[in-house]
Parts: structure tokens; C-alpha cells; sequence
């Protein structure tokens, strides 16, 4: 297992084991480099044990409070205070964490293990029982070292092909590998092989009323914090860069950064695509000259795509929805390259402040439902996609709150997807109950279940496997509480996304990239690579052979119609086809049997 996780922890490993339990870690080591970081750890009668990925980023304060009340520590490591944070407080000792984290403490005394998983899982742990036992591990290929039955679970494979949904609820696409999710903790009790899973942290019952604050004083809030997020997440003995796509969120966290250092040599690392219409170099250009920081740049083509293909898949273990990760991913590469060990990253700004063009429709309605005509009239005009997000939208939103989204809504659904098959008696997941015509509900929802739990797999996936540490500032919960506790019309303002974010920093960041309107992100040129010619003989390959066509999924003639409608230039099934094509290539890279005795990911 060890070995498997190599990518994770390239620095050392060890184990400990009895007639219990096995432990094992790899480490990458960035707080107190020295043997005394090394883990698995324990207190001083070695009665409890830990293996811990991630960074408890407010240990300082903490190990001051236990120190007073007679605790002695060995090292300067924020492994050693999780220990002692556990035996003064208990399982409520992660509320006074501040961090990312997945963990287990295993309890001598007690035959427990105790498991967590901070409060937006930033941090992955992943676990299977069985008649033998609990196997748990910081990534699924830990857990297939062991000889487990290996099955999809055609519930995540439905919900990936028809809505694109991943990483939503506890079951894996492994039949029987399940994760912890985010904010909850587990006991497990050794001698009764039993588990107890509970919510320790829930965003919805943190929020309070900031209905009557103002801009000013929301500004302001939120600058104090970002900054002081940031200045947490640079705490590290050795040095931390940032990804930077020129978009306001990396750019905030270059400056920050900047602002909290003057002097340190900072590394920013970038995505471009020079000459076409989603680069961003003029923008990342000015923040390296503003902050004056030392900038790496990559230019992934289709070539590198299809070269780094399998490995992709390896490396997320799970489908994804697009091929825009690969630019992560890249990113991430460059970083180790140039011998990076951190990188802080702007994941979950748009979630909380409201950054992405699908939060439109739903201020637009709720506006509506208020009577803030003037906001509904602006947002109205922002908007893209009016049929669908101004007739189709409601519409199903209504279907979903009456009950009917496994009846009329899911036929919909399904009758959009004419190529899949087998998926009779499926029940889909729905996202529109849990959001009404509310933005601020949509942006829990999006926290919580629908788009950061699978971005933060992504990130986590591409950082580790070039055995980089990402933090995301934007995660701090005391600005995710403080975000979703402000009203909607502090976030979408006259038809302008992230208003209190911009207002927030202003002076901070440039006007020119403040103002910026379009939503590009760590955009990749998906279109233009799927229509290469090397990878449309790649899908061809794929979909005409023998395996492709005996899934159960879908029918291949159907498929072979979209994709030669695709590949003529008739229309554009990239969606479509990309998901069928990443479920095809995990089938044989994990599930499918090896031929010969050689794995396709080996083979490949």
C-alpha cells in the first residue's frame, strides 16, 4: 500500500503494526523536516497512534493551550498536536481545528480507530469492510493492494453518464470502496468490527444573520480574512508558490501572498495558450510584474494530452468530466519540476461568492420572487443560455419540488440520452431539490455535494500525484461562513458576479483584472483536442472494438452515430462522448481483468 502511495509521500515511509492493526505513511515532509515528522506517530506510552495527511494550519495556538495544561511535545510538528488535541478533548477535538486534514488515531486502550475528514474535504479517505476487516487509504489504489472484487457501481456510472455527476455521495465507482465525507468522522471499534459514522461539522448550522450588514462592513470582513487565510496557508519550512490563471481569485492570492512576504522569492505557475481566444497571458503577465514574483508557464497540446492519457485516469481513479483537468494537472507537473513541495490555489471562490454563470438563473428567480425587479432585468441580460435557464429551468425546478424528478424529470433526463441503455430502475441524483430559487441555497448545495467535493478530488488527485501540497485559502470555514451567511445581493450585483469579492479587493488587485467579466479559469482547448486527428483514430479505436461494444452502458451503434455527427463537424457531442470515453478508458484500466497478466493502464 505504501508503495502504491508513493506520489503522495516521496520523502520517507515506515509502519507500525501489532496483532491489531497495520499502519502505514508516506511523507511529504513540509513542517519540521526532520526524522522527528516521521510517521506513523504516538505519544509518549505509545498507547495511541496516528497517520495523518494534510496540515492543521492553527497548531501553534493549539499546542500553546495543551502545553499550559501540562502537555509535552517532542517535535514541531502539527502531527503531535492532533495527538494531544485528542487526548485532552477527545473526538471533539477537530471543532478546534483549522486545516485540511484526513486522519486516523488508533486508541490502544480504547481498540478504536478514530477517523476524520475536515469540513469541505479538501483531504480524500477512502474505506472498505469486509468479512476480514477495515482496509482505509488516503487514495482507492491503496485499497485495491489488496484482494478485494472489483465492480462498478452502476448508481455512480449512471449519474456520471447522464447529468455528469461525481464524487456526490459516499459510494465510490467501486462497488463496496466507500469515502468519508466531508465533515464527518468515524469510530471504528476493533473487536466488534463496527463503525460509527457522524456529521461533526455542518456549513448550515454555522450561518448567521448578516442580513442588515453593509458593503463596507462586508468588505472589510472579508479582506481580514482572506488575508489572515493566507497568511495561515503559508505557514510551511519550505517555500510556498501559487497557481495563477490572471482570473481574480489566483491573482487575490498572489498579492496576498506578496502583501504578507515582501522580500521571499515567490513562484507562480500558469497555463497558457498563446495566440488563442481562452489564453490569459496579458492578465497573468500583469500580476508577475505587480507582485513581482517569479513566473513557469505550460502550454499543454494535444500531443501531451494523448501521451499523459492513462496516467490521467491513473492518477483521478475516478471519471471526470472534462478534459480541462489535464491543465491542472500539467500545472501541477511544472511545479514539481521546479521543485516545489506547496502551492496555494483558488478553489471555492466561486462557490461562495457566487463567480460561476449558472448562479444567474437562480438570483434572477429568487430577485423575482422578492420583487427586485431592477436586479431581475439586469441579471436577465447577463444571462447566456434564456430558453434553458429561463423556461426549462423552473420548470424542472417545480418538477423536483413536487416529488416527480424520478418520474417526468428523469425521462427527460434519460430521452436526452437516447445512446445509453440498462439504466432501467436507477434513481438519479437531483440537485434541484435541495436548491429551490434561492442562490444562497444553490451555493450550499455546490459546497456541500455538487461541485467542490469533485473539484477538490481533482485538485488533491493532480497535486499529490506530482507530490505537490495544495491549499485553498478560499476554503478557510470562517470566510466560507461569513460568504454564506451575507445576503444574495451582495454577491450578484447588477448583473456583475463576485461583487463583494471585487469590492473586497480593491487595492488589493489591479481594476482592470477586478472588472473582468469573462470566467476562463484554468481553461483547456477540450474542442480542439477531441477533434484531432490522432485522438478521433484514438475514440475510433476504442469505440469499434470488441469491449467497447459488449458494455452494458450504452449502444454502440448509437454512440458510433454521435460520434461520426461529432467528428463530420455536424455537431458538437464533446460532452457526450467524453463522458462514455472516460468510462470506458477506468472500465479497463481498473475494473476489466488483465490480459495476458498485464494490467491496460501497463500496457497502454
Amino acid at each position: 500500500m505504501n508503495l502504491a502511495l508513493q506520489h503522495r509521500g516521496p520523502d520517507d515511509q515506515s509502519t507500525y503494526v501489532d496483532d491489531r492493526i497495520s499502519l502505514g505513511h508516506r511523507r511529504l515532509a513540509i513542517i519540521d523536516l526532520s526524522p522527528a515528522g516521521r510517521q506513523p506517530k504516538c505519544n509518549e506510552d505509545a498507547s495511541i497512534w496516528i497517520v495523518f495527511n494534510g496540515e492543521i494550519y492553527n497548531f501553534q495556538e493549539i499546542r500553546a493551550t495543551l502545553e499550559k495544561s501540562g502537555h509535552k511535545f517532542s517535535s514541531n510538528t502539527d502531527t503531535e498536536v492532533i495527538i494531544h488535541a485528542y487526548e485532552e478533548w477527545g473526538t471533539d477535538c477537530v471543532e478546534r481545528f483549522n486545516g485540511m486534514w484526513a486522519f486516523a488515531i488508533y486508541d490502544k486502550n480504547k481498540g478504536t480507530i478514530f477517523f476524520s475528514r475536515d469540513r469541505f474535504g479538501v483531504k480524500p479517505l477512502y474505506f472498505c469492510q469486509d468479512k476480514n476487516g477495515l482496509i482505509f487509504s488516503s487514495e482507492i489504489k491503496g485499497i485495491l493492494q489488496h484482494s478485494i472484487r472489483r465492480m462498478p457501481s452502476d448508481k455512480a456510472v449512471y449519474d456520471f453518464l447522464v447529468l455528469g455527476f461525481v464524487d456526490h455521495t459516499k459510494e465510490t465507482f467501486f462497488m463496496g470502496i466507500s469515502r468519508l465525507m466531508p465533515g464527518e468522522s468515524m469510530i471504528y471499534d476493533l473487536s466488534r468490527g463496527t463503525m460509527n459514522i457522524f456529521r461533526w461539522y455542518d456549513l448550515a448550522d454555522r450561518l448567521s444573520d448578516e442580513g442588515n450588514i453593509t458593503e463596507e462592513d462586508a468588505a472589510k470582513r472579508i479582506r481580514e480574512l482572506f488575508m489572515d487565510s493566507v497568511r495561515y496557508r503559508l505557514i510551511s519550512d519550505v517555500p510556498v508558490g501559487s497557481c495563477l490563471s490572471g482570473g481574480i481569485d489566483s491573482s487575490s492570492i498572489v498579492h496576498a501572498m506578496r502583501k504578507n512576504s515582501e522580500t521571499c522569492v515567490i513562484k507562480t505557475f500558469s497555463m497558457v495558450f498563446p495566440g488563442k481566444k481562452l489564453d490569459e497571458s496579458s492578465f497573468i503577465d500583469e500580476v508577475v510584474a505587480a507582485a513581482k514574483v517569479e513566473a513557469h508557464k505550460v502550454s499543454p497540446s494535444s500531443d501531451d494530452l494523448q501521451k499523459d492519457l492513462f496516467d490521467l485516469i491513473w492518477t483521478q481513479e475516478e471519471p471526470f468530466g472534462s478534459l480541462s483537468i489535464y491543465g491542472q494537472y500539467k500545472v501541477m507537473q511544472l511545479a514539481n519540476k521546479a521543485g516545489m513541495k506547496v502551492l496555494l490555489d483558488g478553489q471555492g471562490s466561486d462557490e461562495i461568492f457566487a463567480g460561476y454563470f449558472i448562479y444567474y438563473k437562480y438570483y434572477l428567480f429568487e430577485s423575482l420572487l422578492h420583487l427586485r425587479m431592477g436586479e431581475t432585468m439586469e441579471t436577465a441580460k447577463r444571462m447566456k443560455s434564456k430558453l434553458q435557464d429561463m423556461v426549462l429551468f423552473p420548470a424542472m425546478t417545480i418538477l423536483s419540488t413536487l416529488g416527480l424528478s424520478e418520474g417526468i424529470l428523469q425521462n427527460l433526463w434519460l430521452s436526452r440520452r437516447k445512446y445509453l441503455k440498462g439504466f432501467n430502475g436507477v434513481a438519479l441524483a437531483n440537485p434541484l431539490t435541495d436548491r429551490g430559487f434561492d442562490l444562497n441555497r444553490a451555493l450550499h448545495s455546490d459546497l456541500t455535494r455538487y461541485s467542490i467535493p469533485q473539484l477538490l478530488r481533482y485538485e488533491d488527485k493532480n497535486s499529490m500525484r506530482w507530490s505537490i501540497e495544495s491549499r485553498v485559502p478560499f476554503l478557510d470555514y470562517r470566510l466560507v461562513e461569513l460568504a454564506l451567511s451575507l445576503p444574495s445581493g451582495l454577491k450578484i450585483r447588477k448583473g456583475t458576479t463576485k461583487y463583494i469579492l471585487r469590492k473586497a479587493m480593491k487595492g488589493l488587485v489591479s481594476d482592470r483584472i477586478l472588472e473582468r467579466k469573462d470566467k476562463i479559469g484554468f481553461a483547456t482547448p477540450d474542442e480542439s483536442w477531441m477533434r484531432s486527428p490522432d485522438f478521433i483514430a484514438f475514440m475510433a479505436s476504442l469505440i469499434n472494438s470488441d469491449d467497447f461494444r459488449n458494455r452494458k452502458y450504452w449502444k454502440p451503434d448509437e454512440v458510433g452515430r454521435l460520434f461520426a455527427e461529432h467528428t463530420s463537424g455536424k455537431k458538437n457531442h464533446e460532452e457526450a462522448l467524453w463522458r462514455i470515453i472516460a468510462i470506458e478508458l477506468w472500465l479497463r484500466i481498473f475494473i476489466d481483468p488483465p490480459k495476458h497478466g498485464v494490467m491496460y493502464y501497463e500496457r497502454a
